[in-house]
C-alpha cells in the first residue's frame, strides 16, 4: 500500500461522489491506494453514498477538521498520506504526478493550491489571482490541506494537524513539517475546487472564519516573516487608519485626509504589483474585480481578529 487518501466529510451528500469517482478514476494502480472517509455526523445521505465505494468509513460527531484528519491519519496504512476535501475533483494523473516526490529526500510535504472549477464566478477568478503560485514547480512555505501530500511517519513524528486550531491548521502543519525539508508546489499535481467561494457573500463567510486562525496558529508555530502581512491588516485598519480619521476630524486640518487616503490604497497596490509582477493578466477588469475583493478581504480579517479578542 502505497497511498492513504483521507477525505473529510460533513453533509457532503451533493459532492463526495464526484470526488470518489475521480480518484478511482486516476490513471494509478487501484492496489497501491486506499481511501479513508472520516465522517463528521453528516445528516444527509453522505455515509449512504460512502458506503456504496471501496473506501474505509469512520465516523466522529465532535471533531474538528484537524481532529477528522488526523483520526483518519491513525488507520493509514500507506507510507504516503494524501489530505482531499469531499468537494474537490482530483484530475486522473493527480496520484501519478505526485509519486514523483514520494522518495525524493528532503521534500516533507508537497501538492499545489486546487484549481477553480470550470465556468468559474468573477469573484473566483479573481481571487485566484492571489492564490495561484507563480511557477510550475516551486518551494512555498505552506500548503493548503484540500491537496496535501506527507510521509506518514513523519506527518506522526510531528503529531499531525493541531486539534486546538479552529481555522489555518494548514499553515500552522506547514510551517511546523518545514522544519525538517522543503515543501513543493507542483502544478501537474492538479485538484479542481468546486467548493471555491462564488459570490461576495460566500467569500465574506469564509474569510471571516478563516481570519479567527491568524492569531491561535502563532501559538503553535511562533511568528514567522511571511505572516507578519496578515497580522498587520488587523491593527492597520482597525487601529491605524480610524486613528488618522480621528486626527482628521480633531484637527480639521485636510492633510489628515491626504493620509488616509494614501495608506488606505497602499495595501491595494501592494497585491497588485506582486500579481501584475509575478502572473500573465490579460485582462484589465480582472485586476478592478480584485482590488474590490479585496476591500472585503481587508476588512473580514480585520473584523474576524476584533472578535476575536474581544471575547
Amino acid at each position: 500500500m502505497d497511498v492513504s487518501i483521507i477525505i473529510p466529510a460533513f453533509n457532503e451528500e451533493k459532492n463526495i461522489s464526484l470526488c470518489l469517482d475521480s480518484i478511482f478514476e486516476n490513471n494509478f494502480p487501484r492496489n497501491r491506494f486506499e481511501v479513508i472517509v472520516v465522517d463528521n455526523g453528516s445528516t444527509d445521505r453522505t455515509r449512504d453514498v460512502v458506503s456504496a465505494y471501496d473506501v474505509t468509513l469512520l465516523r466522529d460527531d465532535d471533531k474538528n477538521i484537524s481532529g477528522l484528519r488526523n483520526m483518519g491519519a491513525l488507520s493509514a496504512k500507506g507510507e504516503v498520506i494524501a489530505f482531499v476535501d469531499a468537494d474537490c475533483i482530483v484530475s486522473p494523473s493527480w496520484l501519478s504526478a505526485a509519486e514523483k516526490y514520494f522518495d525524493t529526500p528532503g521534500i516533507v510535504a508537497w501538492g499545489t493550491p486546487p484549481l477553480i472549477p470550470e465556468n468559474p464566478t468573477w469573484v473566483q477568478n479573481a481571487w485566484y489571482l492571489v492564490r495561484q503560485k507563480e511557477n510550475k514547480i516551486q518551494e512555498v512555505d505552506w500548503l493548503e490541506s484540500m491537496n496535501l501530500f506527507v510521509r506518514n511517519d513523519l506527518f506522526k513524528e510531528i503529531g499531525g494537524f493541531n486539534e486546538s486550531l479552529i481555522t489555518a491548521e494548514d499553515v500552522d502543519f506547514s510551517y511546523r513539517i518545514s522544519e525538517f525539508g522543503t515543501i513543493i508546489s507542483d502544478s501537474t499535481i492538479k485538484v479542481y475546487h468546486m467548493g471555491e467561494a462564488a459570490t461576495i457573500t460566500q467569500f465574506v463567510k469564509k474569510e471571516l472564519w478563516r481570519g479567527i486562525g491568524n492569531l491561535s496558529g502563532i501559538k503553535s508555530h511562533g511568528i514567522r516573516l511571511n505572516e507578519i502581512p496578515s497580522l498587520i491588516i488587523p491593527g492597520y485598519f482597525g487601529l491605524f487608519l480610524p486613528l488618522i480619521v480621528i486626527g482628521a476630524v480633531i484637527t480639521r486640518m485636510n492633510l489628515f485626509w491626504y493620509f488616509f487616503v494614501f495608506f488606505y490604497v497602499m495595501p491595494n497596490f501592494v497585491v497588485l504589483y506582486k500579481v501584475i509582477k509575478n502572473k500573465t493578466v490579460d485582462k484589465l477588469i480582472l485586476l478592478g474585480q480584485l482590488v474590490v475583493l479585496l476591500q472585503f478581504y481587508f476588512a473580514c480579517r480585520t473584523f474576524a481578529v476584533v472578535r476575536m479578542i474581544s471575547k
